[in-house]
């Protein structure tokens, strides 16, 4: 058996122990343990390192290998349409469940929660629009913004399919370097178990210890088990009925192939740092063409942001009724429209959701002060989130396989 083979079949094993360990490191050694974090801040680097050549390589050749761009126009409405309705039915279990569960009710200010600080940043749609159409695209590859990266490389790739001979010298190009891509994937996979157990460990340390967070997480227990409970529903039920009627596929056969995407999407709390592993799992072991993984997951990882958008209305229900506002059913649209659509902008990057809840508050006039009693968990929320981002995206890559008929048997 040889290196890749080893490492496929051992991988999802050494992951889950490295996050266990971690976990038991913070418990032992409590905030000492902050020490290994160096090894978690490389195999970030070491992820981030390579979005971009990769989103540029593989969407330039998944479209390329679409053939035609008006083909491309169907599977894009497509992958939309079903990204959209994952992220509506997320949103709605988040509502549905905080109505029942009620997890803001008597929930009292401690000092622990009153002297954290509101995020820093901003956000509003008129931005995102703007931010699609780069100015300067080399200053978008600097600056990694990926919405502009996607559209950029949709638009080469889409163009490259209408020039015929003349593009051979380009495609021969993007193909070398979507291969050098993945093989470099390969190797930081090889070492992620190492990666994931610093970054486990140091944001122990950060928040004060295994006590400490035990200790804030039992003062909101209710909003967490909420969330929780949301995105398990959505994960474990709502997604694999998604594959199963619209991929004809063993769901969970498939959430195997594709756990050492999940685990590294809950250790980074990143979706477009994972992406590389995202699309390698996809691939590689869950035999997703090529062609609809380069187009559909770099997509799905700015755009669809399930888990994301199910904590945001959640969030928002929290917070309203730990003020004692009672919100009616127009509201709560309304929080359903904003989260669904906020959701977009958050743009796979860690913790992106608290800014974007400022939007959704603002929305229904609710007190964005609110939000410091959400930070003492978020770290931990933003973790499980970001893995069901990551499910929702290959999800939605399956069903796209299936449709345009390339499932390999």
């Amino acid at each position: 058996m040889n290196l890749k083979n080893l490492l496929q079949k051992y991988l999802p094993f050494m992951i889950l122990l490295s996050v266990i360990f971690g976990i038991l490191a913070g418990f032992i050694f409590e905030e000492s343990i902050g020490s290994a974090a160096w090894m978690g801040v490389i195999f970030m680097n070491a992820l981030k390192m390579v979005i971009v050549p990769l989103i540029v390589s593989s969407l330039i050749m998944g479209m390329y290998r679409l053939g035609d761009v008006r083909k491309m126009g169907k599977t894009g409405v497509r992958t939309i349409f079903f990204y959209m309705t994952t992220m509506a039915i997320a949103v709605s279990i988040g509502l549905v469940l905080s109505n029942i569960i009620q997890p803001g009710e008597g929930i009292a200010e401690t000092p622990s929660m009153s002297e954290r600080k509101l995020p820093e940043g901003g956000y509003s749609f008129l931005n995102v629009i703007l931010g699609i159409v780069p100015s300067n695209i080399f200053s978008a590859f600097t600056e990694g913004r990926i919405l502009s990266i996607i559209f950029f490389s949709i638009l080469f790739g889409g163009v490259l399919t209408t020039i015929g001979e003349k593009g051979k010298v380009l495609v021969d190009f993007f193909s070398g370097v979507e291969e050098v891509m993945i093989k470099i994937v390969f190797l930081i996979l090889f070492v992620s178990p190492l990666g994931i157990f610093g970054l486990v460990a140091g944001q122990i340390a950060n928040s004060g210890g295994v006590d400490n967070f035990l200790q804030d997480l039992w003062m909101i227990r209710f909003y967490v088990l909420n969330v929780v409970i949301g995105l398990l529903i959505h994960s474990l039920i709502v997604l694999p009925l998604l594959i199963r009627i619209f991929a004809r596929r063993n769901p969970f056969t498939y959430l195997a192939d594709l756990f050492p995407a999940v685990a590294v999407a809950f250790s980074t709390a990143s979706s477009s740092a994972t992406l590389p592993v995202t699309m390698d799992c996809a691939t590689r072991s869950g035999k997703i063409s090529r062609k609809t993984s380069g187009f559909v997951l770099p997509l799905g990882a700015t755009i669809n942001m399930d888990g994301t958008a199910l904590y945001e209305a959640a969030a928002a229900m929290f917070i309203a009724q730990m003020a004692g506002i009672e919100l009616d059913l127009t509201q709560q649209f309304i929080v359903f429209l904003t989260a669904t659509l906020a959701a977009i902008g958050a743009a796979g990057i860690p913790e992106a959701g608290l800014v974007t809840m400022l939007l959704v508050l603002q929305a229904v006039n609710l007190p964005s002060e609110g939000i410091v009693f959400l930070l003492t968990v978020d770290w931990f929320l933003d973790r499980c989130r970001t893995a069901v981002n990551v499910w929702g995206d290959a999800s939605v890559a399956a069903v796209i396989d299936h449709s345009m008929g390339s499932v390999k048997s």
